[in-house]
């Protein structure tokens, strides 16, 4: 699903508008990249829960040449889908 898809089912859903609909998507992602950025954690009880997890560096492995390569240590995202989400799905 794209995000024009994506927008076109929550205003159908909804009864908004599509561009209220795209605003309302458009600040919700932007405040869970901006919670993301500072280290915290995001849950949405029935949805899920998006958090930030630290990886730490490590040694890994050119395919190409079998050269060793130091892979940094990065911070990533994650989801932890909640109860209600997964058993949706399943």
């Amino acid at each position: 699903m794209t995000k024009q898809e994506f927008v076109n089912a929550i205003a159908e859903e909804s009864g908004l508008s599509k561009a209220d609909t795209e605003k309302a998507i458009t600040a919700t992602t932007e405040a869970i990249k901006n919670a993301l950025a500072k280290g915290e954690s995001v849950q949405l009880i029935g949805f899920g829960t998006f958090s930030v997890s630290e990886r730490a560096a490590r040694t890994g492995r050119n395919p190409q040449t079998g050269k060793e390569i130091q892979i940094a240590a990065k911070k990533v995202a994650k989801f932890k889908p909640g109860k209600a989400l997964d058993e949706k799905v399943n």
